[in-house]
Parts: C-alpha cells; structure tokens; sequence
C-alpha cells in the first residue's frame, strides 16, 4: 500500500468517538478500508480517499 493511502486511512478511525459519532463514522472507515484493498496504489486512490475523508467530517460535524 502506498504511503499517501496509509496516511489518510489513520483519519477514518473511530474508536475514540462517543457512540453517537462512531455509527455515523464507522461506515466511511468500512469503505475507506474496502477502497484503499481494491483500488491501484496511485493519485486518484488518494484523492478518493481525501473526499471520502471529507464527507465523513462533514457527516459527522452534522450529528454535532
């Protein structure tokens, strides 16, 4: 896995989430983790994984 893949998926963990926040966060770290296993190891990968990153942020700032 290419290190700009890695890097991003560290910021789709949960755990340290109140309850609330990990059943919004949980199924974009479920796909990040698919995406990251299927997809090729190139720019693209990251960019997706980017906007992935994203949405979860804004996802889970809408539940705040």
């Amino acid at each position: 896995m290419h290190p700009s893949i890695s890097h991003v998926l560290k910021f789709f963990k949960y755990d340290h989430l109140p309850e609330k926040l990990q059943a919004i966060s949980r199924p974009f770290c479920t796909l990040a983790q698919e995406v990251a296993e299927r997809a090729p190891d190139n720019q693209e990968t990251t960019v997706a994984l980017r906007k992935l990153l994203e949405a979860k942020d804004a996802a889970v700032r809408a539940v705040l």
